[in-house]
């Protein structure tokens, strides 16, 4: 049984198509389809059958797929042995993160693992938070957040280990009226125009616990993933948004206010599929950005 091929299944049950697989691990799909010829011949049975307009797994295909992470974690737990015997946990690690995460917990990560053997690899990406789960079948490391809790939808497969809990606060233009207030409540903000986000991002949430608090709609100006572009638009009085506390920099015309009697708080997270984070650098970095979370909250 070549493991390769537990992999090509499990990769197949979870992206659904050859060409996404095929995209995922940079082949082409003729190669992939060859692989998957090469399986069923040498396992004696269909694996895949054909559906909508990709393929899904067979019941012995699913048998199979579902084994692959338990053979791909032990073989990472053998190889962090051997890593560890040799002194120092080392190779590659990638790294998703969402953007403003990344801007707070990167540089100390990255300073934390100056002189070692790890290599980071990175890339950022702003997402729904149902999405972020799946891009942890591309990376070894995901982080996310999630204002529901410390497990982001969808992510209940994955090792989810909390990094920081972060106050979402009120921004708004330093010469507006509620500005004058220290905290603020929902019967404060009725009748408010605000910059949101996309729906399905987890900052909506808020919102949504606001209105149904008070009754009241609340305006949506705007939806927009970028909060250094919300900055610069409360500072213009374009509105108001919800703006993470320790990831926010100072901005002139801006300050931010602590939001009272609904949960304005979000879960930042690494995500790692069960065999990544076998891996001894994968579990090393790990460590290291929940210190460098730890250093936040110390803030």
């Amino acid at each position: 049984m070549d493991v390769r091929h537990l992999e090509l299944l499990r990769e197949l049950g979870e992206r659904g198509t050859l060409a996404a697989v095929a995209a995922a691990t940079h082949r082409t799909p003729s190669a992939v389809s060859q692989q998957l010829r090469t399986a069923e011949r040498e396992m004696g049975v269909a694996l895949v059958e054909p559906h909508s307009r990709g393929v899904r797994l067979t019941g012995a295909g699913q048998i199979l797929a579902e084994g692959a992470g338990d053979v791909s974690a032990a073989i990472a737990r053998v190889q962090a042995r051997l890593d560890a015997s040799l002194g120092e946990p080392r190779g590659a690690v990638t790294i998703g993160t969402l953007p403003s995460a990344g801007e707070a917990l990167l540089p100390g990560l990255v300073d934390r693992l100056q002189g070692s053997a790890i290599q980071l690899l990175v890339d950022d990406f702003d997402l729904a938070e149902a999405d972020f789960a799946t891009r942890a079948n591309d990376v070894d490391i995901v982080i996310a957040h999630s204002l529901a809790g410390d497990v982001p939808q969808g992510a209940d497969g994955l090792v989810s280990t909390p990094l920081v809990r972060e106050p979402i606060d009120v921004a708004l233009a330093s010469d507006h009226p509620l500005a004058a207030h220290d905290r603020l409540a929902p019967e404060d903000l009725v009748g408010s125009t605000w910059i949101g986000v996309p729906v399905g991002y987890p900052f909506d949430s808020i919102l949504t616990a606001m209105e149904n608090r008070t009754g009241a709609s609340l305006e949506r100006r705007l939806r927009l993933r970028d909060n250094h572009l919300v900055e610069a638009l409360v500072a213009s009085g374009v509105g108001l948004a919800l703006l993470p506390r320790f990831t926010t920099r100072p901005r002139p015309g801006v300050v931010l206010r602590p939001l009272e009697e609904v949960r304005a708080v979000r879960s930042i997270v690494a995500l790692s599929r069960p065999d990544r984070a076998a891996r001894l650098a994968v579990r090393t970095v790990v460590d290291q950005l929940l210190l460098a979370g730890r250093t936040l909250e110390a803030r």
